[in-house]
């Protein structure tokens, strides 16, 4: 008799692990779906897969073309080796909040850390544990074709020093909880900016004329103004109008979007009616500016 109490105890402490552990699967189940909504917000897997040659998800290659060269997406797979499983949520972190790889060394800001640096320790840490999740791609980085002398990192310091701002994101409280988050989507996560902002002769956003449009956008491609100038942006556009546009890619006036606004629509069409519209709100009231350049 007197050995069941022990044998009880035992029971009892089994069954308390099997509880934790399954209260921690549960919580990493919830950690890789919110992960699975941002790293759709944040359009992940358009820049870091070389879609045009049918590459593999994920696995980098993808060429930029910008006035300073030509970089290539790198293997964001759970790879050990040539991608990022063998970073820590440390690690992890650092690129996005601070321009910096696994080793310490300054990443160039084509990847948007500017931007990206806004996000939420949160959701950083549910970006990571989706990622994790994929499957790992063994194809290793291509090395970038920069111009010289672009291409040689410790020259980050000196455009860090003057363009970049280390986050989060703080919220503006004089402002709705719907505004904040458009904002936050808008600014941090999807990292609207990088593309529809004009860039100064270093490659910063020139940030007087944020989202006024960029005539030498990624790729040449042109980004246009969408702050609400009624003339050379969207200001004619509805709140409605821009969810439609982000839930489905078409425009008032009945044309789609394509290029690399049809790639944002590819994510932005798997967030909430919520957030499209926090979006459209934030969008609305920025200040409206005109168009400049061909």
């Amino acid at each position: 008799m007197r050995r069941a109490a022990p044998a009880r105890h035992a029971a009892a402490a089994a069954l308390i692990l099997a509880f934790a552990l399954a209260q921690a699967a549960r919580a990493d189940e919830a950690a890789v779906e919110r992960g699975a909504y941002i790293f759709a917000a944040a359009g992940c897997v358009s820049c870091h897969t070389d879609v045009k040659h049918h590459g593999t998800p994920l696995a980098g290659g993808r060429p930029l073309s910008t006035p300073f060269g030509t970089f290539y997406s790198p293997n964001i797979t759970a790879d050990r080796q040539h991608g990022i499983g063998g970073w820590s949520l440390a690690d992890f972190k650092r690129a996005l909040r601070d321009g910096k790889d696994d080793d310490g060394d300054f990443l160039f800001p084509v990847f948007p850390y500017p931007s990206y640096t806004g996000m939420t320790d949160q959701d950083i840490a549910d970006l990571y544990a989706y990622l994790m999740t994929q499957p790992p791609s063994a194809q290793a980085d291509k090395p970038h074709e920069v111009k010289f002398p672009f291409g040689f990192r410790p020259l980050q310091r000196f455009w860090r020093y003057l363009f970049f701002n280390e986050g989060p994101l703080a919220a503006v409280p004089d402002q709705s909880a719907e505004w904040n988050r458009g904002r936050y989507l808008v600014e941090a996560v999807a990292h609207c900016e990088e593309c529809h902002t004009p860039r100064n002769f270093l490659g910063a956003l020139d940030r007087s004329r944020a989202f006024a449009g960029n005539p030498q956008g990624p790729d040449g491609q042109k980004a246009p103004n969408i702050t609400p100038d009624p003339a050379t942006g969207i200001g004619k556009w509805s709140i409605d109008d821009i969810t439609t546009v982000l839930a489905s890619g078409m425009t008032p006036d009945f044309d789609s979007v394509g290029g690399g606004m049809g790639e944002v629509v590819a994510g932005t069409e798997k967030l909430t009616d919520t957030d499209r519209h926090a979006i459209a709100v934030y969008v609305k009231s920025l200040p409206p500016l005109r168009a400049t350049g061909k």
